[in-house]
């Protein structure tokens, strides 16, 4: 009786297939969802020649031989938004990243200088901010803002930081008691 048994020809034929899809994988990019045309595709034309030869026999015990030779025109229309109004959505959204970063690329005279941005800095030319834009961090602790705000709402709450609290804080050297051991019955 055979019970489970393992297939080694099988096995090395899977460890040999993941070692061929490895030489041949590249690794995920993430892409940038606005500078893509958002797979707005119009349609395809795809143009095609084939020759087929037929070598069969009939019932008759005769055989055929042909030679068929065929030029392929096909064309694909998908299906969606029609053409002019995905192409439009996608320079919308090119314009709409452009108009939040030129403020951050015309500030920047060091990338007029740059060939790698020439493309950028010559969009980018023109554009001038209605407000300047910048860029604060907050300051201070947030926690610190929101238990103020709470103790304004509740000047009756008994927290550490109200005067109005019985709660009191233990001081540095302040040694918890040691809990009661419990009785086995």
């Amino acid at each position: 009786m055979e019970i489970a048994r393992m297939n080694y020809k099988f096995t090395a034929i899977l460890i040999a297939l993941l070692c061929f899809m490895a030489l041949f994988m590249e690794p995920a990019y993430p892409r940038n969802e606005y500078l893509n045309d958002g797979s707005a595709r119009c349609g395809e034309v795809d143009v095609s020649v084939s020759n087929r030869d037929y070598d069969y026999d009939n019932y008759d015990n005769s055989w055929n031989e042909s030679n068929s030779q065929e030029v392929r025109l096909t064309f694909r229309k998908y299906l969606g938004t029609d053409c002019k109004t995905s192409k439009e959505n996608a320079q919308l959204k090119q314009q709409l990243e452009l108009m939040k970063m030129c403020n951050k690329v015309n500030r920047n005279p060091s990338l007029a200088q740059n060939q790698n941005f020439a493309l950028l800095v010559s969009k980018c030319r023109g554009v001038v901010p209605q407000a300047d834009e910048v860029e604060t961090m907050p300051t201070g602790s947030l926690w610190d803002e929101l238990k103020e705000d709470f103790i304004k709402e509740n000047p009756d709450s008994k927290t550490l930081d109200n005067n109005n609290s019985t709660l009191k804080m233990p001081p540095k050297d302040f040694i918890l008691p040691l809990p009661k051991p419990k009785l086995d019955e």
